[in-house]
């Protein structure tokens, strides 16, 4: 028995410590906006590890597989439809956390990469028009304050943020003799989040611990029967032979 519990152990020790080490693929935007204005082009691409030979990628909009196997997803002449919940998985990667595109109308959108930040990392704001029409006398604005002012459109940037720079922001600027100003952005600075105390090993390592733990567990239970069988087998063996041998001649 214990000749068949050690090999089927072993390999799910080993697949185990596989599926432990794949990481999600990866949803990236180019260019890195998740608000882009309509006919604007988008392109998503999938970065994650494909089997030898493999290179074909499952795509999931608003939680529906698609038919586009390829690790790029191209998207011209955007439209409000196109707007949602993007993922990818490759071969030998786990399903990607979903990146979340807007597309809307106007004729100026406020620009930025994500809506929640954590304190130090940079903020990147765009002031972006329809069809890229020249903007100037461009003015972004934080909860309804001016924070910054370009006579020629440029982005904000904020190289380190703080929770001060949490709020709404919107953007207004001169698209030939219309001023016009952007829908606002909310924009979340969270604290530092306190890291999370791992005693040992990091998970997969524990798991393969563990999982080794239970192994030898099994192993060492199963020899022990394996023992005692044979040690009953033999003091039988042993009582029955003294008993013959004790016998008296007459008895025969």
């Amino acid at each position: 028995m214990w000749q068949l519990v050690l090999p089927t152990a072993l390999l799910l020790l080993v697949s185990s410590g596989v599926r432990a080490d794949r990481q999600k693929a990866v949803v990236i935007l180019d260019p890195e906006w998740v608000r882009v204005l309509q006919e604007d082009n988008v392109t998503l691409r999938c970065q994650g590890a494909y089997p030898p030979g493999d290179n074909s990628t499952e795509w999931f909009y608003n939680g529906s597989l698609i038919s586009h196997k390829d690790s790029i997803y191209f998207i011209k002449n955007s439209r409000v439809s196109n707007s949602g919940e993007y993922r990818c998985r490759t071969g030998l990667s786990l399903l990607s956390d979903p990146v979340q595109l807007e597309v809307h109308m106007g004729w100026l959108l406020l620009q930025t990469s994500q809506w929640v930040f954590q304190e130090g990392e940079p903020i990147r704001l765009k002031c972006h028009s329809w069809r890229n029409k020249p903007v100037y006398k461009v003015m972004y604005l934080q909860n309804g304050k001016s924070k910054r002012y370009f006579p020629q459109n440029s982005e904000f940037y904020i190289p380190e943020a703080t929770q001060d720079h949490s709020g709404s922001y919107f953007c207004r600027g001169m698209i030939g003799r219309n001023n016009k100003s952007s829908d606002t952005v909310k924009i979340i600075v969270q604290g530092p989040t306190s890291p999370s105390i791992t005693v040992g090993f990091p998970p997969w390592h524990q798991i393969t611990f563990c999982l080794l733990i239970g192994l030898m567990f099994v192993v060492d239970t199963v020899l022990y029967f394996f023992v005692q069988r044979n040690l009953r087998s033999s003091m039988k063996s042993w009582k029955e032979s003294k008993f013959q041998w004790n016998r008296d001649p007459q008895d025969k």
